[in-house]
């Protein structure tokens, strides 16, 4: 390669004012202009015109001097608009003239000369900088066009040359300054060579110094001397302006990324060409004081090539300190990008697949109770103490918090600004005077020694031991490719030594491998025992230097590097977040508000705030396994069922006074799950709507009056309903049984009077029931007999088999109907039918459906026979404002082809099974269990006080219920003596929360019963 620098003229100012008259015919006052090889002249004519006036030496080839009015000939043509000098014609026509020295050939040249002030005069706001890269952005687009031989040369300024400047390490004396250099140019060739084959080339400006970029009026108004023009990389164009802008800058790298953004506005840049921007830097800089230090050992005398020598110095010490993966994303997030590509797509992979991923600690921190610890200020003790390492009082103050707030983990949330980091090394090198106090990692507080385990599959990458006080104690880096092309990585901080000396570099760990242990303080950096996890989408070969607290600056670049590990780690944003009215306010304002007996569940009512799948999710992020609300059948917000109500409701919601096809598309399905008899559908809101219609079918169909039903039966909150249900009529606040409602026995094995077999029960009950329904008195005749398939608040009564044919057979024999209340029970609850009535080889005359149809969604069925449905439509009008409406159709019909698609009931049938085995393996380890009854995913416990004699305890049950609530599973009681603790669980229910739900019962039992 050809270094290229000649020496500058050096024109006296009447010489140069004789070369200006003779060539230009323009007279004037001439001011001298610095320059490194030229000879710039400022002229100010007569009349107020103002040019600059260049002399070249010529001993440059002549193709460097056509270049460079080329160049300026073609911004003219490309974009007459742009800030830069337009070339002025010699007296004969010429761009430029050639001229006789008296030491040789020189070139002169006349350009307009624009207005404003060197930057070097004026101050650097911001919005001046975002101008030099819209300026050089939108030069370099007019400039992508343009081409010619005189580019291609080298010279000690073009950006390439950089490696040369090992050359002249001869002339830097301080050891230091040299390993600057040295390290600088190292980086040069081993990130930047390997990439120049795929950088964009083209012709670009090539030295946007404060001296060339001007100012007028707060803004960016020109850029003048294209003496260093060359065809070099075109992200080396910014580079350069970055490296002169950046002098003397408390934060330089804000102020590159403010350039960086102007210019991508204009031009944009490429993701390899963001890569490079800090090395490149890096590099114009090893010229510039390499260059300085061989003239200084020269002894040359120009001021103008050493003005910069010592800020060049400090802003090469401060880059060098500066993650390059760090710069890298704050340049790319100024111009509107993600700070490193992909990182949206990680988190939005994580965030899709959290509930899929394995627990990060046992039990999963989603399912513990947890409070968020405030290490922002010292007025809270622990942050007191953790600031001052005083591990005593930060020990003490964590115990009471414990005490306090009743958590098992104390949470140290991401982005949180800490006062706690007072070492040197938490120092900002980004910006001097600030230091960094974002937290970058999600803090888990636990015992010292808990184990902790990949939620995903990992190869361990690094381990080390950070022994320093505020350090990290043992630690390890794990990178994660769940999918190919989608790779992360992720730190483990705080650590035993133990767990950092075990893993092995290129160890693969398996989804649910065991990680590491927590260390205590001696081996933790002198913290309360906690991990620091933190998510990373750049590769680090050093683990040593991954920052865990950046500057508040940047916290939108530290969500792209490093983002929330909180749904890697299982946890939910309401573990850090609370919003709306506070549990406390919350029962205080139902008190104000609502009905004081709109009941709530549990001792310590909960405030739910979200659902997924088969899990609740209360205001403080902590997550229970709902095996109670059978409303959601297919569990919280499946997706299809939101997915159909959604679209459909964006298409059309109205009454069914008009057509619309979505009610017959449902019903057509649900009849083919349905006996063919039941041939005809009423499409109403709730399953006491249903219930309450079913009983005027009825009684409009017989013309009687009188219901039978099973004692404690409940079904449903209208008058109507409440006449019929024992449960709300023989309890406080009710008014006794009215003389129109006939009561049977419930039939349940259990506690059967007689001992036999289910089948001989059975006959006995139904039996009993003959005779009192051929009893009744005259006039009492009964409209029709109704009944759960399965008596839920009864107390998840089965019922015997023989039983419901022979007392259908027998009301049928009385003139009246059979309904079957399958709200609860129906839709596959029971795994091994649709219909639960289907198991006892009957066909009701009516069968009435609730919400769990609609998946929670205010959606209920009436089926009948038609003979019934005609008698009913006897010239009353049946209508029902939104019943049927095209949105609840939509989910019942989502619901339907869910349970297909999912095959739900016979995982119904399978995990029902596995869960009744469990139970009854409880059943022998707690003598108070005194029946364990279910099928599918309908379950009951009965406690007792006594086995052999089956005395009724409810007290217990109740507390096991609020026990098991505690330790994050849902589940309640019934029965008359609120004794049967009664379990429905979400139909989507897997293996996994089948063995969580035993395990939660056997724990909650143990506590309560022993």
């Amino acid at each position: 390669m050809t270094i290229v620098n000649n020496p500058r003229p050096a024109f006296s100012s009447a010489e140069a004012r004789e070369l200006l008259r003779a060539h230009f015919g323009i007279e004037g006052g001439l001011t001298s202009l610095p320059s490194e090889r030229d000879q710039n002249f400022r002229i100010e004519t007569a009349d107020g015109q103002g040019f600059t006036f260049k002399i070249m030496n010529a001993a440059e080839p002549l193709s460097a001097i056509e270049f460079q009015t080329a160049l300026l000939r073609h911004l003219e043509g490309c974009d007459p608009d742009l800030a830069v000098p337009r070339i002025v014609h010699t007296i004969g026509g010429q761009d430029y003239a050639l001229i006789d020295g008296a030491d040789g050939r020189y070139a002169v040249r006349l350009v307009t000369y624009l207005a404003g002030h060197p930057l070097a005069e004026q101050t650097k706001t911001p919005e001046i900088l975002h101008g030099i890269g819209r300026l050089l952005g939108r030069l370099d687009r007019a400039l992508a066009s343009f081409g010619h031989p005189g580019a291609h040369r080298s010279f000690d300024w073009e950006i390439r040359t950089a490696p040369f400047s090992r050359e002249r390490l001869h002339a830097v004396a301080d050891p230091e300054q040299c390993r600057l250099v040295e390290n600088a140019l190292d980086i040069y060739d081993s990130r930047v060579t390997p990439l120049l084959k795929h950088l964009r080339c083209g012709v670009i400006h090539n030295d946007a110094n404060d001296w060339n970029v001007l100012v007028a009026d707060g803004r960016v108004n020109g850029l003048i001397d294209f003496g260093d023009a060359v065809h070099s990389p075109i992200v080396a164009e910014l580079a350069v302006a970055c490296t002169y802008a950046m002098l003397d800058e408390a934060s330089p790298i804000e102020t590159a990324a403010r350039i960086v953004a102007g210019y991508h506005a204009e031009y944009p840049l490429q993701d390899t060409e963001f890569s490079v921007i800090l090395h490149l830097i890096m590099a114009r800089l090893t010229i510039s004081v390499t260059m300085s230090a061989a003239r200084r050992l020269g002894a040359a005398e120009d001021p103008y090539l050493f003005v910069s020598e010592k800020p060049a110095w400090d802003l090469l010490r401060k880059l060098s300190a500066i993650d390059h993966r760090i710069a890298t994303g704050i340049l790319r997030q100024a111009c509107g990008l993600e700070a490193t590509p992909g990182a949206r797509r990680i988190r939005e992979w994580l965030s899709a697949n959290r509930r899929n991923l394995a627990p990060l600690m046992r039990p999963h921190p989603a399912r513990q109770a947890k409070h968020v610890l405030n290490l922002g200020s010292l007025d809270e003790p622990l942050a007191a103490a953790s600031a001052a390492q005083d591990n005593d009082g930060a020990e003490r103050a964590y115990a009471e918090l414990v005490r306090e707030h009743g958590f098992t983990l104390g949470l140290g949330p991401w982005g949180e600004r800490r006062i706690i980091y007072t070492a040197p090394f938490f120092e900002s090198v980004l910006a001097e005077g600030k230091r960094r106090n974002v937290h970058l990692g999600l803090d888990i507080f636990a015992p010292a020694g808990t184990e902790m385990f990949t939620p995903l599959a990992a190869t361990v990458v690094a381990t080390t031991i950070n022994p320093d006080p505020q350090d990290y104690g043992g630690l390890i880096l794990l990178e994660h490719e769940p999918e190919p092309g989608l790779r992360f990585w992720t730190l483990w901080g705080h650590l035993d030594h133990a767990s950092a000396r075990e893993r092995r570099i290129g160890e693969r760990l398996e989804a649910g491998a065991l990680v590491a242990r927590l260390g205590d303080y001696a081996e933790n950096g002198g913290w309360v025992p906690h991990i620091h996890l933190q998510l990373i989408t750049v590769p680090y070969e050093d683990l040593s230097i991954i920052p865990g607290v950046g500057e508040e600056a940047f916290v939108p670049v530290w969500e792209d590097l490093y983002p929330r590990p909180y749904d890697f780690a299982g946890l939910t944003s309401e573990a850090f977040e609370r919003n709306g009215r506070t549990r406390e306010e919350l029962i205080e304002k139902r008190r104000e508000r609502l009905g004081r007996n709109v009941s709530m569940s549990y001792r310590t009512p909960l405030k739910m705030v979200r659902g997924e799948g088969v899990w609740l999710i209360d205001d403080a992020g902590r997550t229970y396994l709902d095996c109670y609300n059978n409303v959601a059948h297919l569990g919280h917000c499946h997706p299809n069922v939101v997915q159909a109500i959604a679209r459909q409701a964006a298409l059309l919601n109205t009454n069914t006074r008009y057509l619309h096809d979505t009610i017959i598309d449902y019903t057509d399905r649900l009849a083919q799950s349905l006996p063919k008899e039941l041939d005809t559908f009423f499409i109403v809101c709730t399953g006491s709507e249903a219930n309450d219609l079913a009983l005027r079918m009825a009684r409009t169909f017989t013309g009687r009056n009188d219901m039978l039903v099973l004692d404690w039966a409940y079904h449903g909150h209208t008058q109507a309903l409440i006449d019929i249900s024992p449960y709300k009529y023989k309890r406080k606040g009710g008014r006794g049984r009215p003389s129109f409602t006939h009561e049977l026995p419930i039939p349940e094995v259990y506690r059967a009077p007689i001992v036999g077999t289910p089948e001989e029960i059975g006959h006995y009950y139904a039996e009993e029931a003959g005779r009192l329904i051929s009893g009744l008195p005259s006039g009492h005749a009964p409209a029709a007999f109704i009944a759960e398939t399965i008596p839920s608040v009864a107390g998840q009564v089965f019922l015997p088999p023989g039983y419901l044919k022979s007392v259908y057979a027998s009301v049928r024999a009385a003139g009246g109907v059979v309904i079957a209340d399958e709200v609860q029970v129906g839709l596959g609850r029971v795994g091994d039918s649709m219909w639960a009535f289907e198991e006892h080889g009957v066909v009701p005359d009516i069968v009435t459906m609730g919400k769990p149809i609609g998946n929670g969604h205010p959606l209920a069925v009436v089926a009948v026979r038609r003979e019934i449905a005609e008698a009913f439509a006897n010239g009353m009008e049946y209508f029902n404002t939104f019943g049927g409406n095209p949105v609840s159709c939509a989910a019942g019909l989502a619901v339907l082809e869910t349970l297909e698609q999912e095959n739900l009931l016979a995982n119904a049938s399978e995990q029902g099974a596995y869960l009744l085995d469990g139970i009854k393996r409880l059943q022998e380890k707690y003598p108070a269990i005194g029946d364990v009854r279910g099928r599918g995913l309908f379950l009951g416990i009965e406690i007792v006080r006594d086995r052999a004699t089956k005395e009724h305890a409810g007290d217990p049950a109740s507390r096991i219920s609020n026990r098991a609530k505690e330790l994050g599973v849902l589940m309640g009681t019934d029965g008359p003596h609120d004794n049967v603790i009664k379990l429905r669980p979400p139909m989507i229910l897997k293996r996994e929360h089948a063995d969580l739900l035993i395990q939660i019962l056997d724990r909650s039992m143990a506590d309560v019963l022993q």
